[in-house]
């Protein structure tokens, strides 16, 4: 890891809608802290800052050049940017990967935009009256109060880490930018692809009309171009194209062979002439239930996924180079997982570009923990309308990257542990109908664990952290469309008020099945030193005493799973030691804890349904 990169992360931040021209705003800023949230009283819109910060960073991470992990009720950022000459009368967007929580922007005094929510992209339009050449000031504030329901995921409420939260992330935590786009330009495409008829459906939408003007979709491979096609762009607020494939040209993406087909986009004048061009990409892709079968392009592929949490020594939330996005991709799979599960953080785009080109399944998530039944006064986030607000931006941006094969707007929630219908019952349901109103292409997970709302919800899943290969084993046994129930945990939480000593049966209406959390082995040679947190280490059931204990428990967790006929996947916790909790197939560093082939070799035999479905073709 490195930070000699000026600007840091100078990457393009959206790769999958791109522009040739952009100004990347990471480096240093003038930063103040306003522990009080007075700040606008004071006049911070309008004067230097106290102090600096390296963007894209937290304040509480070493990489800022600050690393304060105190609470940080209200930050403030401030920059003179000089806008290139040649973007004269042109419309100028500033663009956020991320800032976390509430952010109110200001460009030369005047407030220009707000946004609520710490994980989803947004951006401000500062018109076309810019002066192209000139110094301009762009000021943001951010409030991540610790009180509140916002969403939170696993920032830790408490001083320190503890258990499975983590330390906060505040503030702007992903590249800022500057786009120049005209004053009708195209907005990001919604690609979907559709292999039984050997092609996409490519939806435009417009800033406003352009009488006389089109939309010219223009679809290609290493061959050259294959199909092109125009939609008036007055007749839609939206236009759509359906491109084509040729039998000779038709080459589904897969973890095989993630092959990625580049598209053209062009918004042309009435006299033909490109008025905005952008870059894009997409898969040829589906995915289908057929009984408990999850199939990818028509075939069952048992989903050998790991929970990545997407957290970094130096970086926290941010990786700290392009790079080691790429790494935990290539870890996870050297270690034999063909996927992730992308856990209570949305996660940057650059990660989803690199799972498309590389071949990697992934879900998306929402960073819910902890909101429980909703309305109880020890929660510590509280679903809101807000919660659909977000993810519906997460999916929005997200829909069109052919790696992620399902969605999981919430975790962990507990519905079925209250006596009525909680706000969450509303949230959660909202979050379900609006994901599937969003996208008709993949299945949703309602909510991870514990909670599923049948028969609506697409997939069934468990948590079940069970040390005890035998009793693993025989409570997953416990699973079979024909008998409507379900065993779907037997996590040891002392904060449920139920009898946490028996798995909990729900019912069950034989959707595809999966063990979405297991394992999450504990190992440290020596867990009473303390973590890079500052606490002692954890991690599920009693500690393995040796690396060779690893190995055989890993081996009997995962065959039990590989052995039932009813699983599509697993998930396994966790790719990474995450701070205190040290239960990682590779230590939070990235170096090697174990036999990382022993790890591969255990994963690489047929799963039991896999079998089960070649078998009857």
């Amino acid at each position: 890891m490195t930070t000699a990169i000026t600007p840091p992360r100078p990457e393009y931040p959206r790769p999958q809608f791109t522009r040739e021209r952009w100004l990347n705003l990471n480096g240093r800023w003038q930063f103040e802290f306003d522990p009080g949230d007075s700040g606008l009283e004071r006049g911070l819109v309008d004067r230097p800052l106290a102090g600096e910060i390296t963007v894209p960073f937290a304040p509480e991470s070493t990489l800022s050049g600050i690393g304060d992990t105190d609470f940080h009720e209200a930050v403030w950022y401030r920059r003179a940017v000089t806008v290139p000459g040649d973007w004269a009368g042109d419309r100028i967007l500033l663009h956020f990967g991320a800032v976390d929580h509430d952010a109110t922007v200001w460009v030369e005094g005047r407030e220009v935009g707000r946004h609520r929510g710490g994980f989803t992209s947004f951006t401000v339009d500062l018109g076309d009256d810019v002066p192209a050449g000139d110094e301009v000031v762009i000021v943001v504030r951010a409030r991540d109060s610790k009180h509140g329901p916002q969403a939170r995921g696993k920032q830790s409420t408490e001083y320190a880490n503890h258990d499975a939260d983590y330390t906060r992330t505040t503030g702007i935590w992903q590249t800022v930018w500057l786009e120049p786009v005209p004053r009708v330009s195209l907005g990001r495409p919604r690609i979907t692809p559709d292999l039984g008829s050997r092609s996409f459906t490519v939806e435009t939408p417009l800033s406003t009309g352009l009488r006389g003007g089109a939309v010219r979709v223009t679809i290609a491979d290493d061959d050259g171009d294959i199909d092109a096609q125009e939609a008036r762009a007055d007749l839609s607020l939206t236009p759509r194209v359906t491109l084509r494939l040729p039998e000779g040209r038709t080459r589904p993406w897969s973890i095989d062979d993630p092959h990625l087909y580049s598209l053209r986009l062009d918004l042309l004048g009435p006299d033909g002439d490109v008025v905005d061009r952008a870059e894009s990409y997409a898969g040829l892709r589906s995915v289908g239930i057929v009984g408990q079968e999850v199939r990818i392009n028509g075939e069952t592929v048992f989903q050998r996924l790991v929970l990545d949490q997407g957290l970094y020594p130096g970086g926290l939330l941010t990786a700290p180079s392009d790079a080691d996005l790429v790494r935990d991709i290539e870890l996870s799979m050297r270690a034999g997982f063909n996927g992730a599960r992308l856990h209570q953080k949305v996660f940057e785009e650059r990660f989803l570009y690199h799972a498309d080109r590389l071949g990697y399944l992934v879900w998306g998530e929402f960073g819910d923990w902890g909101c429980l039944t909703g309305g109880h006064p020890d929660d510590r986030q509280q679903p809101t309308a807000s919660y659909v607000t977000q993810w519906l931006e997460a999916l929005e941006r997200d829909y069109s990257h052919p790696a992620i094969v399902g969605w999981c707007p919430l975790n962990e929630t507990r519905q079925f542990l209250a006596d009525r219908i909680t706000v969450l019952d509303d949230v959660m349901r909202g979050m379900f109908l609006a994901t599937k109103a969003m996208d008709t292409t993949r299945p949703v997970l309602d909510t991870s664990g514990y909670s599923h709302r049948v028969p609506e919800t697409d997939v069934y899943d468990s948590h079940n952290y069970d040390q005890n290969v035998v009793t693993f084993r025989q409570t997953l046994g416990i699973l079979d469309p024909a008998s409507k129930t379900a065993y779907v945990n037997t996590e040891d939480d002392g904060d449920l008020q139920v009898d946490d000593a028996r798995p909990w049966s729900l019912p069950y209406a034989g959707q595809p099945y999966f063990c979405s959390e297991f394992g999450g082995i504990w190992w440290n040679p020596s867990p009473d030193a303390p973590s890079q947190s500052g606490t002692t280490s954890w991690g599920y059931g009693e500690r393995v005493r040796s690396v060779e204990e690893f190995h055989d428990r890993f081996e009997g967790l995962v065959q039990a799973l590989l052995d039932n006929e009813h699983m599509f996947g697993y998930c396994y916790t966790q790719l990474t030691d995450v701070f205190q909790e040290q239960n990682g197939v590779y230590a939070f560093d990235r170096s090697d804890k174990f036999d990382v082939s022993r790890v591969r070799a255990v994963q690489t035999r047929a799963a039991a349904i896999e079998e089960a479905s070649r078998a009857l073709r």
